[in-house]
């Protein structure tokens, strides 16, 4: 079989709770060697509930497959230890709020003294620099500082926490992957590492890519709720039928809406739903409303028109569908033997580990990696790129590389 894209790579990961661990997962599921940095003590999601197998289950999950070295990062003898690795490292991976690692004497000047051709992501709430880049923050405050919440936050009196850390997953944690894998590209042609700066919250404008379009061509930014998107449009919305469940309606292409309210029934003069869209919607949400999901699924199935019965968690995981494509095949294995499906990740099958069942690292199970002798990294692998010309390196320095 063909090797691993990342295989030989040595990740350095500073990182907790999800963004950094959630990139590093994928990088290690490509086949890189990630060596979790944790303080003594370690992560805070190692204790957090669910506990599984003595600790925490998403930890498990997120942590699958690598290894684990307790230091204290404020302890001079301990740094010392750290040494070795960042001068063979090939990317490191931090989440600190900036200045931090520069304050430890491990920011990106310090590392690259001792290893040019390192690629060291900072993964941080609003970014390296810039008046908020030192204010603490969550998912939730980032899509609330960026206009993404107010799109669509719910009823005023009842306003509506989001199922997804947009802001964690879509803003830290895919991008640090995206940027990394570029950096490693352009590291292979030009022999030099890179700083890579993620900021989750600025990911969020890309989320709201239809309100922006719409707001900058006219100039009339969608408020809450009404946006095409994000509630004002009775193609686009989420209907309650008589036993509780929801139909998520997504019929926005006109064959689909057609096909959609000739199987409902809908009267003639709500189809125009340009006419009155309030009136669309509270015409269709009446009919839904008027049987159970369970006479509903056959009929919109039959219609085949974007829309769809919300199905629970718990549902989804017993769907044919997904089943049957191996999201869960991969398992996490625990110290006793027990297992839980690894966390499904937005990887190509042929990218992943080889191996399906992996451990969640023992806490500083892995400390003599930090005594290890010297092994060949993908660094060292390779021939050693040219040198660049000393007008390249200034242009590099100017730009802030």
């Amino acid at each position: 079989m063909p090797m691993q894209p990342l295989a030989k790579l040595l990740v350095l990961d500073f990182t907790t709770l999800l963004p950094g661990p959630l990139a590093t997962l994928m990088l290690a599921e490509a086949g890189a060697d990630v060596i979790k940095i944790e303080r003594p003590g370690g992560e805070d999601m190692r204790h957090y509930e669910p506990r599984w197998q003595g600790e925490g289950a998403a930890f498990a999950l997120l942590n699958r497959g690598k290894k684990s070295l307790v230091l204290d990062l404020k302890s001079a003898a301990d740094r010392a230890r750290l040494m070795p690795l960042l001068k063979r490292a090939d990317v490191l991976v931090e989440q600190f709020r900036p200045g931090v690692m520069q304050r430890l004497g491990l920011g990106y000047a310090d590392v690259r003294r001792l290893n040019r051709r390192i690629v060291y992501c900072s993964i941080s709430g609003y970014g390296q620099r810039g008046p908020r880049s030192g204010e603490a923050g969550h998912d939730l405050n980032y899509i609330g500082a960026t206009g993404l919440l107010a799109l669509a936050p719910g009823p005023a009196d009842r306003p509506v926490v989001p199922p997804m850390l947009a802001a964690d997953i879509g803003g830290g944690g895919m991008p640090a992957v995206i940027n990394i894998l570029l950096a490693l590209r352009r590291r292979d042609a030009s022999g030099e590492g890179c700083h890579v700066d993620v900021a989750m919250a600025d990911a969020m404008f890309t989320f709201a890519w239809h309100a922006f379009a719409a707001g900058h061509a006219t100039g009339q930014f969608p408020g809450s709720g009404d946006g095409r998107l994000t509630g004002g449009s009775p193609r686009y919305q989420l209907y309650p039928t008589k036993d509780g469940k929801i139909v998520a309606c997504g019929a926005l292409e006109q064959k689909f809406w057609l096909a959609f309210t000739a199987a409902i029934g809908l009267a003639p003069q709500f189809v125009d739903d340009e006419r009155d869209p309030a009136a669309s919607i509270a015409a269709v949400a009446a009919l839904i409303a008027a049987r159970d999901a369970k006479a509903w699924r056959p009929v919109l199935a039959a219609a085949d028109c974007c829309v769809t019965i919300v199905s629970t968690l718990e549902e989804a995981l017993r769907d044919p569908h997904f089943v049957e494509r191996g999201l869960f095949a991969h398992k996490v294995a625990g110290a006793s033997g027990a297992m839980l499906p690894a966390l499904p990740l937005p990887l190509d099958p042929a990218f992943r580990s080889r191996g399906k069942t992996k451990r969640a690292p023992k806490f500083g199970a892995d400390d003599a990696v930090a005594k290890a002798p010297r092994r060949a990294s993908a660094a060292a692998a390779r021939p050693k790129a040219r040198r660049p010309r000393a007008r390249r390196r200034g242009a590099a320095a100017r730009s802030g590389r």
